[in-house]
C-alpha cells in the first residue's frame, strides 16, 4: 500500500534527529557534579521523549512534586542548552528521505514539543532551518502534543489541508496528536519509543521500521 500526500511533518527528537547523546550527557553532567558515576546512554534513551522531566528522573531519581525538582529541572535545561549541538546529529538514514522530498518538491516540516529556545538553534545548527517548510515548537501554540493544535498550525503555515499531511513520530503523543488533527500517522520504530504501551498499540495508521521503509510507503523510493 502506498500513500499520496501534499506535506510530510516530522517529530524532532527520536524521529528526525538523534539527540539522546546530548540529553543524556546533560544528565550525566549533573551526576558528575554530585560525585555520582556516569550512567550509560541506554539508561536515558527511552525517556528522551519525556524531556527534562524524564532526564532528571533518570539522572537523579527526582520527580515532579519533589521539593528539589524545579531547581534540578532548571539546572538540567541550562546544562543541556550549553551542549545541545555537541553530539546531536540527523539520523543517518533520514538524509536520503529529506533529499528525496526536496527532489519531489514535497514540503516537509517539524512539529516538536521541544521549546523554541532549544529547537530553533538546534535545527539551525544542523542545517535544516532553511530546508524545513515550517518549525512548530512546544510553545508555538497554546497547547503542545498530544493536542492537535501544533500540527494544525504546521499545515496552516505550509498552506495545505491537515488531511493531506502525514505525521511521523516516535511517541504515543505524536500518534494521538496526528489522529486528532485528521492526519495520517506513521510511528517511527527507529526512535526512542518510551516505556509505555508497545508501538503496535498506539493506534498509528502505519508503523515503519526504518526511514527507507517510510519512502516506500510514501511511494517515493
Amino acid at each position: 500500500m502506498t500513500l499520496r500526500v501534499r506535506a510530510v511533518l516530522f517529530d524532532l527528537d527520536g524521529t528526525l534527529i538523534d539527540s539522546a547523546p546530548d540529553l543524556a550527557g546533560a544528565g550525566n553532567d549533573m551526576r558528575v557534579a554530585r560525585g555520582l558515576p556516569v550512567l550509560p546512554l541506554s539508561h536515558f534513551r527511552p525517556m528522551v521523549g519525556s524531556g527534562a522531566r524524564g532526564m532528571v528522573g533518570r539522572a537523579l531519581q527526582v520527580q515532579p512534586g519533589d521539593a528539589e525538582f524545579e531547581a534540578l529541572r532548571d539546572e538540567f535545561l541550562r546544562r543541556y542548552e550549553s551542549r545541545m549541538t555537541r553530539e546531536t546529529r540527523l539520523f543517518d538514514a533520514m538524509q536520503p528521505v529529506l533529499d528525496t522530498l526536496r527532489r519531489q518538491a514535497l514540503p516537509w516540516g517539524i512539529v516538536t514539543n521541544k521549546a523554541t529556545r532549544f529547537s530553533e538553534p538546534l535545527v539551525r545548527a544542523l542545517g535544516l532551518i532553511d530546508e524545513a517548510a515550517t518549525l512548530v515548537c512546544g510553545d508555538t501554540t497554546p497547547h503542545a502534543k498530544p493536542h492537535p493544535a501544533p500540527l494544525l498550525e504546521a499545515a496552516r503555515r505550509i498552506g495545505v489541508d491537515a488531511g493531506d499531511c502525514v505525521y511521523v513520530g516516535d511517541d504515543l503523543r505524536d500518534v494521538q496528536a496526528g489522529r486528532a488533527a485528521g492526519m495520517l500517522t506513521i510511528a517511527a520504530a527507529w526512535g526512542y519509543l518510551g516505556e509505555g504501551d508497545h508501538i503496535g498499540e498506539w493506534g498509528a495508521h502505519h508503523v515503519v521500521e526504518s526511514p527507507g521503509e517510510l519512502l516506500n510507503l510514501l511511494a517515493l523510493a
